[in-house]
């Protein structure tokens, strides 16, 4: 396996059928769905800017928008549940759950809004307060 291949052929085959498929239709050609899912994934796997995805999986402005596609169509999210589902079953997945009830308290000063204190305020030379 290269280090560019990501995903085994047992992965692969789980969630091969959510992906976007060739429709037929004339146009620009079809990427290899495979391909184009393995560049979103080394993407976030290494931290990188989409400019910075290896020509390895293709060019990274198809890479984007196949991820911002199958984003608003929500076939990350059909992904995602396949994927607990079949760890699930494996019982891969410990479904214990931890809350955390600490409270993040910021120092008064910590804000950015003005607020009357009742302090010192001009006088207009009639001795009324300016507004």
């Amino acid at each position: 396996m290269s280090r560019f291949q990501l995903l085994t052929d047992a992965q692969w085959s789980l969630i091969e059928e959510l992906l976007p498929a060739r429709t037929g239709k004339k146009g620009r050609p079809f990427r290899d769905a495979r391909q184009m899912l393995e560049g979103i994934i080394y993407r976030y796997r290494c931290g990188i800017a989409w400019r910075d995805v290896p020509e390895v999986f293709g060019p990274w402005q198809t890479i984007w928008t196949w991820h911002r596609r199958m984003s608003a169509e929500g076939t990350w999210d059909l992904v995602l549940a396949r994927l607990l589902a079949t760890a699930d079953q494996a019982g891969i997945i410990d479904w214990s759950v931890s809350v955390d009830s600490t409270i993040a308290r910021a120092h008064q000063h910590a804000t950015n809004i003005t607020r009357d204190t009742g302090g010192w305020v001009e006088l207009h030379e009639s001795g009324e307060r300016a507004a």
